[in-house]
Formats: structure tokens, C-alpha cells, sequence
């Protein structure tokens, strides 16, 4: 894991990952060939915009309290290939990019975690990681239910 020199060091990274994430799902939005797609993707853009500003109030001097929950891993996603999204991906090649990229988030924010001794940014960063992993087992469902129909 890449070292930082201070805890802003460290929620300039997650910031800059959550803007990612965000431009990630916008993309997919737009490429998205059913209309229901396109929503769902805008609805995971918003969600990691507000990820990003739980952070930057944080990084303002703002204290954060947690949701206790823990989320069930159906573990879909570990048994998958890897897909490159591009242009005319289809709707299944979409829900696996996107769970992968939640399960890489969640284990981003445990691992950040890990390593800070603050309470209060530890806190948010389990509760974010809490959060990817609901947005991945929400893919894993829609994907899940997508099989049994299909």
C-alpha cells in the first residue's frame, strides 16, 4: 500500500478515488443500452459523489458517525473473469465490472482503515467500505436475478 505523509495525504486519495468511481458510473450511464441501466448507473454516480462528501467534510474539521451494519457477501464476484468495459458492453458484462470494482473499493477502505490510528477517520473509512460492499451486493442481486430470468 502506498505510504502518505498525512491523514490529508490519505482522504486527497479517497476523494480522488470516490471522483473516479463516480465518472466510472456517469460512463457506464452513458453507454448503458436499456434505459432501467442507465438509471441505475446514474443512482451509483450520485452515491459515490456522496461518499465523496462525507470525506471532505472529514478532511474540513468534521466529525462522522457510523451506521453499524455489516453486509452479506454473496461472493459472486470472486468467481467471475474479469471484464474490460468498453463501448457496447452489454448489460451482464456491465454488472461484473461494476461488482469488481465495489469489492476493489471495499478492500481499498478496510486496508485504509488498517492503517490510521484516528478514530473518527477510521470510522468513516469502515463505514465506507460498508457502503462499496452494499453497492456489490446490490450488482451480485441484480446480476443473481438476471441469470434466473435469462
Amino acid at each position: 500500500m502506498k505510504e502518505w505523509q498525512s491523514i490529508d495525504d490519505i482522504l486527497d486519495f479517497a476523494i480522488g478515488e470516490e471522483e473516479a468511481a463516480a465518472e466510472f458510473y456517469t460512463q457506464l450511464a452513458g453507454q448503458a443500452s436499456m434505459p432501467g441501466m442507465k438509471e441505475i448507473f446514474e443512482g451509483f454516480a450520485q452515491e459515490e459523489q456522496g461518499h465523496k462528501a462525507k470525506l471532505l467534510t472529514v478532511k474540513q474539521g468534521g466529525t462522522f458517525k457510523p451506521r453499524q451494519q455489516q453486509v452479506v457477501d454473496l461472493k459472486i464476484a470472486d468467481y467471475l473473469v474479469d471484464i474490460t468495459p468498453g463501448p457496447g458492453m452489454g448489460y451482464q458484462q456491465a454488472l461484473i465490472v461494476a461488482m469488481k470494482k465495489e469489492k476493489a473499493a471495499f478492500k481499498l477502505y478496510t486496508n485504509l482503515a488498517a492503517n490510521t490510528s484516528d478514530e473518527n477517520i477510521k470510522a468513516l473509512f469502515l463505514s465506507l467500505a460498508q457502503e462499496e460492499a452494499r453497492h456489490k451486493l446490490r450488482f451480485e442481486l441484480e446480476y443473481d436475478d438476471l441469470l434466473i430470468e435469462g
